[in-house]
């Protein structure tokens, strides 16, 4: 355990080191934090800390830097987030905008997570569990070449050209367009397949060959909206902090190509559709992102919580990363329930 001053003294400690990139010694505290004491009893305070292994001497004769330990410890201790500016609010509900589908709101949350913080932005998609089919469109382009859209209560649009060498007939594909909505209509995602795998035989054999090129169709993209996904942006950013990366950016670069491990990352932490939380450091390794942390929040989307947030190095500013994770999850989640 730490006195309340240790604690103080380890708070300067990272928000300078986030500030500077410089380790922080006792005189710079002093300088720069009104504690009121001398540099002596804030040397004391940083002996008691790094035998507590929360800082750490880079060099000798150095100033300190924190530990993973001392991160995890800083973001617990966390009293609140700093709030964000009237032009940062305005951004996130200026450039969210009202959506026009699922794929648009998500895409541009992702690129605004990353510019307000300067990392790595990731936004997972809703799981669709609890998705049901709102509508189902069909649309002739030619005369071999259709659009299927497919349509769920959740604001997902996942639309489909094909080309086939079943001549389109306009009255043909009124009627196939009833029966589909009649079959599919209402039904969660899961329940999909089976009932379109029926339509078929609803229809007069001459338009049985076109049913059947839309349910093929119709039946990989319910499979499409039911897969986990991840968005990411930003990518980029790693590459300004390249140094606080001691093994090079090559292995974070591979691990967060590899999306099942970032969704698996996302599920192990704790988080709902109000708190955000930080996996910092080592409690990464097994996912090989041992070097980075990552902050999380939750959205509501059709009655289910996904995840979004940010990824980046341990040296990173959690206050204003978790405030702007919450800030754009709760502004997803009134977005996407109002429409």
């Amino acid at each position: 355990m730490v006195s309340e001053r240790s604690l103080e003294v380890l708070k300067a400690i990272v928000r300078d080191y986030v500030a500077s990139r410089e380790p922080v010694g006792s005189k710079t505290i002093v300088e720069r934090h009104a504690f009121g004491v001398s540099a002596a009893t804030i040397r004391n305070d940083m002996a008691q800390l790094e035998d507590e292994q929360l800082i750490v001497a880079p060099h000798t004769s150095s100033g300190r830097v924190p530990t993973d330990k001392g991160y995890r410890l800083f973001v617990d201790h966390l009293a609140g987030t700093r709030p964000l500016s009237s032009a940062q609010r305005h951004a996130i509900e200026t450039f969210l905008g009202a959506p026009n589908d699922l794929d648009e709101v998500l895409g541009r949350t992702v690129r605004l997570l990353s510019q307000l913080t300067n990392q790595v932005a990731l936004v997972q998609y809703p799981s669709m569990i609890r998705a049901r089919v709102q509508h189902v469109e069909l649309v002739r382009l030619g005369d071999s070449r259709l659009m299927i859209v497919l349509i769920t209560d959740t604001a997902r649009v996942e639309q489909r050209v094909v080309e086939t060498d079943v001549p389109i007939d306009e009255t043909a594909l009124t009627e196939l367009r009833s029966v589909v909505n009649g079959a599919a209509v209402g039904l969660l995602l899961q329940d999909v397949p089976r009932a379109l795998r029926a339509v078929p035989q609803q229809l007069r054999p001459e338009g049985q060959p076109l049913a059947g090129v839309v349910v093929a169709t119709l039946i990989e993209q319910v499979g499409a909206n039911r897969q986990d996904r991840l968005l990411m942006a930003g990518a980029a950013n790693l590459a300004k902090s390249e140094q606080d990366f001691s093994g090079g950016l090559f292995p974070v670069l591979e691990a967060i190509e590899e999306q099942v491990t970032l969704l698996r990352l996302f599920s192990e932490m704790q988080v709902d559709d109000i708190a955000v939380a930080a996996s910092i450091g080592m409690e990464n390794a097994e996912y090989g992102l041992d070097a980075t942390s990552i902050v999380a929040g939750g959205y509501l989307a059709g009655g289910e919580v996904a995840r979004l947030g940010v990824l980046g190095p341990t040296r990173m500013d959690y206050g204003t990363n978790m405030a702007a994770v919450r800030a754009v999850a709760r502004y997803l989640s009134k977005l996407l329930g109002e429409h």
